[in-house]
């Protein structure tokens, strides 16, 4: 159905296109999350797992791997005994590193589909979105979020209800994190910066190697995925460092050249 809406998209004037659109949306992203909630076993059973994970880590430090290319001037080797979560296609590093993250997130359905069976052979705790149902859903360890992109936007203190994505799955970790308990979230390889332009969302197929992130092959030739809204993510992230000094937290930024400067800097090396 998606992929029909964006088809036409080109035929119908732009003024148009939201009221066209909006009903089709609003049921996409929230109606029927919100149905799922009352008829769907499978997201109620999310829910109380989730339960399980709050303040998990009371006062622990946690470390949220980006997919950046600076990954590759990163010492990830000290990381091996630290609580990590990492996204999207972060297990193409695992060989390479000797260990996996912690925890793992994917609230991209393009993501999800290209790489459902991947995904499935992980052996951590998942966080998926419950949009990314219908390619997991065999998968006892997945543990579904109901996250959604629409208005209005918010930092979720409570993961087991709506929680916003702020257009990058790194947001909805630091809300995870912080359900968690974490006191002290670092993050590394947030590049906050792409070489691929194009329109913020919009969906393009990749021609060649990808420059964007820390294998060529994350989004190699073939690959569908969208354009980053880094706008967008600002004030999200924004939203993230506003809420956590607001219960006594901080997010630090230790990745390696990242053009982000939504928070406070520091040396990876110096935590240690």
């Amino acid at each position: 159905m998606n992929r029909f809406i964006y088809s036409v998209k080109t035929y119908v004037p732009e003024k148009f296109w939201g009221v066209v659109t909006t009903p089709y949306w609003w049921w996409y992203n929230r109606a029927r999350h919100q149905a799922a909630a009352i008829i769907s076993h499978r997201l109620r059973d999310s829910s109380r797992q989730l339960q399980q994970y709050k303040n998990l880590h009371d006062g622990e430090r946690c470390f949220i791997i980006g997919n950046g290319p600076s990954l590759r001037h990163t010492r990830l080797e000290l990381l091996a005994n630290e609580i990590t979560f990492g996204m999207n296609r972060i297990y193409l590093l695992f060989a390479e590193l000797g260990y996996p993250v912690t925890y793992y997130l994917a609230v991209n359905t393009l993501v999800i589909e290209q790489c459902a069976n991947d995904i499935k052979g992980l052996a951590m705790p998942k966080f998926i979105t419950w949009r990314g149902r219908s390619w997991m859903r065999d998968d006892p360890r997945a543990i579904f979020l109901d996250t959604d992109y629409t208005p209005p936007p918010s930092f979720s203190g409570d993961v087991t209800g709506r929680v916003f994505e702020g257009s990058t799955v790194t947001y909805v970790a630091m809300q995870l994190a912080h359900y968690m308990g974490f006191r002290e979230v670092i993050l590394l390889g947030v590049d906050h910066s792409f070489s691929t332009k194009g329109r913020p969302n919009e969906t393009v197929v990749s021609e060649g190697g990808d420059p964007n992130h820390f294998s060529d092959q994350y989004f190699g030739r073939g690959f569908r995925w969208q354009l980053p809204d880094l706008e967008a993510s600002e004030k999200a992230y924004a939203m993230a460092r506003d809420y956590y000094q607001a219960s006594g937290r901080r997010i630090l930024d230790a990745t390696v050249g990242g053009k982000l400067d939504i928070f406070p800097k520091i040396q990876l090396e110096d935590l240690f």
